[in-house]
């Protein structure tokens, strides 16, 4: 079974919007899992724009499935997670002015760096994930971090959907047998949405979570939030 982890920034930023607390985040996030999500996904940056970090310290008591936090371990980011002490802590290498997530680790040239943040999350018993582009040679050198996980950058498969499919996917096969046979679990996320998500997963040997946010709570202004989590869901697992 391929687990669904939830993206909540964008509820974060329609309250931030108005101030206050409505939508209520803690409320949604309870709301995802009695639909049958399978965790929470916040990606706290340093200028809080959705996510502020005080949702993150919230939040800890509401998630009762996967509490997972993605972010650049720049130290504040650190202290966060050791914090709250979700079961997933996902590294990304964004930089602070970014819109969103564009680009995974170059793992050859910052495996070492890599290596020493999680040995800090190792010690405190918190799985790691590291976001990598679909590269072999990401994989192999991912390996070197002692990461637990990998979680596939897949805006590339995303954007060609339409036009080459069967070819993109196939670099995120790849990369799921490869991580799959250095003892890795595979994650998936960016971009993933209820129309590209069936393809991708019928055809990933590997895939344990994908993450999803944008495309999720888009949908869900048309159909529902419970409707559309169950629509991924059965999609993900067919």
């Amino acid at each position: 079974m391929t687990k669904l982890s939830v993206n909540i920034n964008k509820i974060a930023t329609l309250r931030n919007a108005r101030g206050g607390n409505n939508p209520d985040l803690l409320k949604v996030a309870s709301d995802i899992q009695s639909f049958g999500a399978n965790g929470i996904t916040i990606h706290p940056r340093p200028d809080e724009r959705h996510i502020k970090y005080v949702d993150a310290i919230n939040l800890r008591g509401v998630v009762h499935t996967e509490l997972n936090i993605e972010g650049n371990p720049v130290d504040k980011f650190i202290e966060l997670v050791l914090k709250v002490k979700p079961e997933q802590v996902t590294l990304v290498p964004d930089t602070v002015d970014v819109l969103t997530s564009n680009a995974g680790w170059n793992t050859k040239k910052e495996y070492k760096y890599l290596r020493d943040v999680i040995e800090v999350f190792n010690k405190e018993k918190i799985r790691t994930s590291i976001f990598v582009d679909p590269k072999t040679e990401s994989i192999k050198y991912a390996e070197k971090t002692n990461c637990d996980r990998i979680e596939l950058y897949t805006e590339l498969y995303a954007n060609n959907y339409h036009s080459s499919r069967e070819k993109t996917v196939k670099l995120y096969s790849d990369c799921s047998i490869l991580a799959n046979e250095i003892g890795m679990k595979v994650n998936a996320g960016h971009d993933l949405s209820l129309e590209n998500i069936e393809f991708f997963s019928k055809n990933m040997p590997f895939l344990d979570e994908v993450s999803i946010g944008h495309a999720l709570i888009s949908e869900s202004l048309y159909m529902g939030l419970e409707n559309v989590i169950n629509l991924y869901i059965n999609k993900l697992n067919k």
